[in-house]
């Protein structure tokens, strides 16, 4: 029902020029940043998502990861394969809570930040916990311009990492192109990067590469795709 709104209003908005009267009030200014957002990754279409498939690939120093995935939103299924791992694991989120213990929980932490770091966007959207303030523009972390700079805090119980915060920095078309974040809202930055690469997949629009401030970080995505409600076969995200 929240999501119906939510979606309900961000049309309402855009059809009505939201832009001309979003400075009349902070919390309207808040309101359409986060609802702009959404609307430039897709999200108006989020509800005939079917699947989404990805591989998550991250390099630390020497290091480097990648994890398969296949998320099903309407069930909130998760099909998880990897290299250290000898065969593919399905669960269901929603029967993590009733066991604190679940094997699948480590998997699962593991699966909420690789899905954040390609559809994050989205799920600002969709969590209407989150605080989303926008406070103009701001220099960006990496570079000397300025961009329109977006807030979201995330509540301080609950969840994996509660209290957490991102600084979004943002072009014309509200699409990231920097983030900071702040774990638990530590004054420190925890980690900066940058969204770049942007692709289509199907109707949503997700960011590739994200690079850190040196050669020593960077997490990129391969095999993306989504499948939709009453279309045949796999959209992948186009080269």
């Amino acid at each position: 029902m929240i999501k119906s709104l939510i979606k309900a209003f961000l049309t309402i908005l855009l059809i009505g020029g939201f832009a001309a009267c979003a400075g009349t009030s902070k919390e309207s200014r808040d309101m359409a940043a986060r609802l702009r957002i959404a609307d430039a990754y897709g999200y108006q279409y989020f509800d005939q998502i079917e699947q989404i498939q990805y591989t998550f690939n991250v390099k630390k120093g020497d290091e480097q990861v990648s994890r398969f995935w296949i998320w099903e939103p309407k069930l909130d299924k998760v099909t998880f394969n990897a290299m250290n791992y000898k065969e593919t694991i399905t669960y269901y989120r929603g029967n993590l809570e009733a066991d604190f213990a679940n094997k699948f929980k480590k998997i699962d932490a593991w699966f909420i930040n690789d899905n954040y770091w390609l559809l994050f966007p989205l799920h600002v959207a969709r969590d209407t916990q989150v605080k989303v303030e926008d406070i103009g523009r701001q220099k960006l972390p990496m570079g000397d311009v300025k961009a329109g700079c977006v807030v979201v805090t995330f509540p301080a119980h609950g969840g994996y990492t509660p209290g957490d915060v991102y600084e979004l920095y943002l072009d014309d078309n509200f699409r990231l192109t920097q983030w900071v974040y702040r774990r638990g809202g530590s004054e420190k930055p925890t980690r900066i990067t940058t969204w770049e690469d942007y692709r289509q997949a199907g109707p949503l629009t997700v960011a590739l590469n994200h690079r850190g401030e040196d050669d020593n970080f960077r997490v990129w995505f391969t095999n993306v795709g989504v499948k939709m409600t009453g279309v045949e076969g796999w959209m992948f995200a186009n080269n």
